[in-house]
């Protein structure tokens, strides 16, 4: 029978909640690293034994960590977390020229077949990959410094690259999303990029429409169809067909189309996922409930999952990076929250309970599914 292996981070360590294909009895691990921001663990698809996470603090700064047995043992990692060339700016909130630093790694995604080649999502906005499995790091500087490079600004979390997707079937095609730059893809493993931010609209902009600038909050794809991407963003959910060539608003129904994270359904890719919540300052569900938000038509049409959720005086918040699927036949989908809570659905969403309570505010879900 399959095993199947959230890995968590938060604020104050990791945690690896394991189960059975039935997902009805779940062994929580940890903390990993305690005391530490753990900003995202992440296995590898290519060894289920291969896995990368990225802990920080303000005191000792950043530290990426590898374990070759699923979790058991771990050894830091890495070294040459710094721009190639020079730094350069970028614009800070009032728009005034700002040197480009390194602060922290947000993201890291495993390469699609190769456990030993990772990349790394960076605040302030850049691009990082590893080949030999995270001990020596190079910076993509083609996203840097792309021609509208000077004009990034941060979202409120800062400026930072927090969503990679390597599409599998070719895997030198990449999208990248940064706050509050907008979206990118490359065609050549990295080495140029091209807006992905054809048709966003963001009003808080002094152009809506311009072509950086848009906050956008989390990607999703279906490996299937990798021309086909979902986005949230500082306000819209919306969808491509054309990898980013032209976005349509597909928030139709939603109470509220402010959210953080997007996920698609493992095998169906018109079956989307979101987590509403009520507004930029008011991060948490409206009415106090907590509800998944579920298309199976790639939009435009919602309805809200519930069933085993809290629908009363619940006022957390889902990051961006804390909702996943697993890829078993009946799909799973889970999600942590600010609360401490990770929770799971073995059936695409109908039916949801808590796997963890009390942990420290989530910051990343991923989910492994080994055979």
């Amino acid at each position: 029978m399959s095993t199947v292996r959230v890995l968590v981070g938060t604020h104050k360590g990791a945690f690896v909640i394991a189960s059975d294909g039935a997902r009805r009895d779940w062994r929580v691990d940890g903390p990993l690293f305690g005391g530490w921001h753990v900003m995202h663990v992440h296995g590898s698809p290519a060894d289920p034994d291969r896995l990368y996470a990225s802990q920080w603090t303000d005191w000792h700064g950043q530290v990426i960590q590898r374990s070759d047995d699923g979790g058991r043992t771990w050894a830091a990692v890495g070294s040459g977390f710094a721009y190639d060339g020079e730094a350069g700016t970028h614009q800070w909130y009032d728009g005034t020229p700002h040197p480009w630093e390194f602060k922290r790694v947000w993201h890291l995604e495993p390469a699609p077949d190769d456990p030993d080649t990772v990349f790394a999502g960076v605040e302030d906005a850049g691009l990082f990959r590893s080949a030999d499995g995270g001990t020596t790091w190079s910076e993509l500087a083609g996203l840097r410094t792309h021609a509208t490079g000077n004009t990034w600004a941060p979202g409120a979390g800062g400026l930072c690259l927090h969503t990679i997707i390597i599409d599998p079937a070719d895997p030198r095609r990449m999208f990248v999303a940064i706050s509050a730059a907008g979206a990118f893809r490359s065609e050549d493993g990295g080495a140029t990029w091209q807006l992905a931010t054809g048709g966003l609209r963001s009003e808080f902009l002094p152009d809506p429409e311009a072509p950086v600038g848009h906050c956008v909050h989390n990607l999703a794809m279906h490996p299937s169809r990798p021309d086909t991407l979902f986005m949230q963003k500082h306000w819209d959910v919306c969808r491509t067909d054309d990898a980013g060539d032209h976005w349509t608003e597909v928030s139709g129904n939603l109470p509220s189309d402010f959210g953080f994270p997007v996920s698609v359904h493992a095998h169906e890719p018109e079956t989307v996922y979101v987590v509403p919540i009520l507004s930029d300052a008011e991060h948490y569900p409206p009415d106090g409930r907590l509800r998944v938000a579920r298309s199976r038509t790639g939009g435009g049409e919602w309805e809200l999952l519930e069933r085993g959720l809290p629908q009363r005086d619940c006022y957390v918040n889902i990051l961006r990076d804390a909702m996943a699927v697993d890829s078993l036949d009946d799909c799973g989908i889970y999600f942590g929250t600010t609360g401490g809570q990770v929770y799971a659905s073995p059936d695409a969403g109908d039916t949801w309970a808590p796997i963890a309570e009390h942990l420290p505010a989530v910051l990343s879900v991923e989910v492994q599914t080994i055979a």
